[in-house]
């Protein structure tokens, strides 16, 4: 079995698939042959943009994965882009589905990144929410958390949350341009609590490690 590293955040629209890309590049580029799974994906009609970002990465940097397709990246899609529990329409999540699917792909690669949807705990049935998916694959965690005016409260939730289920994982920021006040509003918070405040783009290579001996 691959290394399983789960790629989760405090919200939509953080940075899941960018930073992704950047696990996947950094592990290749150490002689490991990577692949990437993106579970669920809403919003798709015609494409699924996330899935097919990191297909052509993988394909990129590991060969095996030449004749793989999107509907293997991403086993789930729906239309409507909202949390899957509506999405569905209330459809019972297929987790079979979804092993399936990880093992398939895991068998291409040493390390596999499984991208998953929205936050820790959005909802993707009447039973599960992404958190129980990230439990069930027993796979090192990724919380990748932004870099925005309340980012503290957010960090922190989802932390609570995986500390919670007892589920091994780091926190990494990503930091965009417009987040220029994250060094005087919210930084200062992270330093003083942490023993690193590790940044997605600057701090790649040190992810990589310790997520891979997580």
């Amino acid at each position: 079995m691959s290394k399983r590293i789960f790629v989760t955040a405090t919200n939509t629209d953080i940075g899941k698939t960018y930073t992704s890309k950047l696990l996947i590049k950094e592990f290749a580029s150490r002689g490991l042959k990577v692949g990437a799974i993106k579970l669920i994906e809403t919003g798709v009609v015609d494409f699924a943009p996330d899935a097919e970002a990191l297909l052509a990465c993988v394909q990129e940097f590991n060969p095996a994965f030449k004749e793989i397709k999107v509907k293997d990246i991403v086993p789930i899609t729906y239309k409507l882009p909202a949390a899957p529990y509506v999405a569905s329409n209330v459809a019972k999540l297929d987790l079979k589905l979804l092993n399936a699917a990880v093992e398939k792909l895991e068998k291409l690669c040493d390390v596999l990144i499984i991208e998953g949807a929205g936050g820790v705990y959005v909802p993707l049935d009447e039973e599960y929410m992404m958190i129980d998916l990230i439990e069930s694959f027993e796979a090192s965690t990724l919380l990748v958390t932004h870099c925005s005016l309340g980012c503290i409260n957010d960090t922190l939730l989802s932390e609570r949350a995986l500390n919670d289920k007892n589920i091994k994982y780091l926190t990494a920021f990503n930091c965009r341009e417009k987040d220029a006040s994250f060094k005087d509003v919210s930084e200062p918070y992270f330093i003083n609590t942490r023993e690193k405040v590790l940044k997605v783009t600057d701090d790649i290579d040190t992810i990589c490690d310790v997520l891979y001996n997580l």
